[in-house]
């Protein structure tokens, strides 16, 4: 069974991150790509969440949504 409302919390536990909010706002803080970057691209993820991130967005799975939320969370706007 499939939920579509996941929340930003579960996708860090199902990334293998703290899902605590403080852990959430610094992780988003301290990890801001440059703009047109890809979010499964960026160096600091293992190979098991860059594989997640990127079957989320092919499988446009339950998932997806939220991948993309972080996405412009952490993909810097051009000014």
């Amino acid at each position: 069974m499939t939920r579509d409302n996941r929340t930003i919390e579960e996708l860090f536990e199902q990334l293998g991150l703290s899902s605590q909010k403080i852990h959430i706002e610094r992780f988003i803080e301290r990890h801001q790509l440059k703009p047109g970057s890809v979010l499964s691209d960026a160096i600091y993820w293992a190979p098991e969440q860059k594989a997640f991130l990127i079957e989320a967005k092919e499988e446009d799975s339950e998932w997806s949504e939220l991948v993309d939320q972080l996405a412009n969370k952490l993909i810097r706007k051009p000014i």
